[in-house]
């Protein structure tokens, strides 16, 4: 019954036993497998012998496929879509610059509609120039102190490379204030759009830079659409005119300074134009308390408060923050956009305030005028596509 059973077992594993295949009447024959156990022993044992002759070959595993397959689907992240994602990160892109261009302009607007108002009842541009870069100053000393914004890491060289952009910036900013107080704020943009042309002449045979064909086309409207609406203005004075043209050199010799004095320096954006505010404070006060001095500023604001009344005061606060956020804002947005896009905002910017301004303060304007504010506006457009 046991033989029986070991029998079972090696027919289900592949071996069989020898034994169990011979004729029972046939002699027993020794196998020289067998020829190292005792003769008397070989009743007592199973001899287990594979049916065929065993071969003995080196494994080679089967790389595991369905396992590989599995674990790459469970490690290995899953592809993006590529074009996908550019296009949500250019529509972002696009959105940024949008809310930079319009915040630009909507505050840009506003401080000339204040600014306009405070100088119609308070003739003091030198003041007015002033309180504008003090309540910027301000502004950003308040946002260093509570950590809005980090305070820039500045040096004795930073500050001496800073003011002769900051003389400049000074004298441009005073010089459109002054304009704006003597004539319409359309004109004086009109005019401060003629700028391109200063900025060819002067790099050209003081630089000695050589700029393209087109480039100089480009300022043929230019100066000639300044020339003709200057020659229609209907309230043309000879010092809101000169205000306008020398902001324009002015700032020119701003950007000339600062491309090549700034260049590697680590502050920008709003903490470059903060340091810039704050030296050209410094600057412009001294020369304000000569030109104007303290008891017209007296007489003169007593005569606006009994003229306008409590919001004359609301209107100085509101041009001179809303002058350091557009000026601020515009820092910002040429971080991010290119020199390009940022001169046809620009000049974008300046039709707004023109045909604004013209609504709110009624501007009586001549066909011929704006015709003039037209070819100059396009003409620095035209500048803006050629230089670049």
């Amino acid at each position: 019954m046991v033989l029986a059973a070991k029998q079972a077992l090696s027919a289900k594993i592949g071996f069989s036993n020898p034994l169990s295949r011979r004729n029972p009447s046939s002699p027993l024959q020794r196998s020289p497998l067998a020829a190292s156990f005792p003769s008397t022993d070989l009743r007592k044992r199973t001899v287990l012998a594979v049916s065929k002759p065993l071969h003995l070959s080196p494994m080679r595993a089967k790389p595991p496929a369905r396992r590989e397959a599995y674990e790459a689907d469970k490690s290995e992240p899953q592809p993006i879509d590529d074009d996908a994602a550019e296009t949500k990160s250019e529509a972002a892109k696009k959105l940024k610059i949008g809310i930079y261009f319009a915040t630009w302009w909507a505050l840009n607007v506003v401080f000339n509609i204040y600014n306009k108002k405070v100088l119609n009842a308070y003739p003091y541009p030198w003041l007015t120039s002033t309180l504008s870069l003090a309540a910027g100053s301000l502004m950003m000393l308040i946002s260093w102190a509570v950590g809005i914004v980090e305070t820039p890491k500045t040096d004795f060289d930073f500050w001496k490379t800073l003011f002769p952009v900051a003389v400049a910036h000074t004298i441009g900013h005073v010089a459109a204030t002054v304009s704006m107080s003597k004539v319409a704020v359309s004109f004086t943009h009109i005019i401060k759009s003629g700028e391109p042309a200063f900025s060819v002449l002067v790099s050209r045979f003081l630089l000695g830079e050589t700029f393209p064909t087109s480039v100089y086309l480009s300022l043929i409207p230019i100066i000639g659409g300044c020339a003709l609406s200057a020659l229609t203005e209907l309230n043309f004075n000879m010092t809101g005119f000169m205000g306008a043209m020398i902001s324009n050199l002015a700032f020119v010799f701003r950007n000339i300074f600062s491309k090549k004095g700034m260049k590697g320096k680590s502050v920008s954006g709003m903490n470059y134009y903060a340091c810039l505010s704050m030296l050209s404070l410094l600057i412009l006060t001294p020369f304000a308390i000569a030109v104007e001095g303290p008891q017209m500023w007296i007489d003169g604001w007593q005569k606006a408060l009994s003229d306008v009344g409590p919001q004359f005061v609301g209107w100085v606060a509101a041009q001179s923050v809303f002058y350091h956020l557009y000026n601020q804002v515009s820092y910002m947005s040429l971080d991010q956009i290119s020199p390009l896009t940022f001169s046809v905002g620009n000049t974008m910017k300046r039709i707004s305030v023109i045909v604004s301004s013209i609504i709110i303060f009624r501007t009586p304007v001549q066909p011929v005028n704006a015709l003039g504010a037209a070819i100059a506006i396009l003409g620095t457009f035209l500048y803006s596509q050629a230089k670049l």
